[in-house]
């Protein structure tokens, strides 16, 4: 999902769902631009993807796993522009071109959206040759570290 560029000062969008479902319980809503707090990163998003595993979340296929608190934002991979680090981050500065993953818990779950925080330990940086369209959906198959 490559998102529009940004239109100023206007309130941010992001994608949200308040019920289990398919893709007719999706939203574009204005949300409040999140700030980062210690350790974590500020990202404006140039290009999302979606796993299986986020549509499983998405329909309740996985809620004895990965229970949601609606409303719930939808997506984990995402490339983007570091806005702001936050205190006590200093391997990123405004302007990095990144990729990430949105943990898996309310405060960063929604890469589908204009704006993501992220644990800065989520982002490595943006391969040069790889288009965004492409960028965006590779963290989570390509660069994450394993989970241990």
């Amino acid at each position: 999902m490559k998102l529009p560029e940004s239109r100023g000062p206007s309130t941010p969008k992001a994608v949200r769902f308040d019920q289990y479902g398919g893709l007719d319980v999706l939203q574009v809503v204005e949300v409040e631009r999140p700030t980062p707090l210690q350790g974590e990163v500020l990202v404006r998003v140039k290009a999302a993807g979606i796993n299986p595993s986020e549509v499983g979340v998405r329909e309740g296929f996985l809620r004895s796993v990965f229970p949601v608190t609606f409303p719930s934002g939808e997506g984990t991979d995402f490339a983007g522009i570091v806005v702001e680090p936050g205190p006590g981050v200093s391997q990123f500065a405004i302007g990095d071109e990144v990729i990430g993953y949105t943990a898996m818990f309310p405060r960063h779950l929604a890469s589908h959206a204009e704006y993501v925080v992220v644990p800065a330990d989520n982002l490595t940086p943006r391969p040069a040759n790889v288009p965004w369209e492409a960028a965006g959906t590779l963290y989570l198959v390509a660069a994450r570290r394993p989970l241990a």
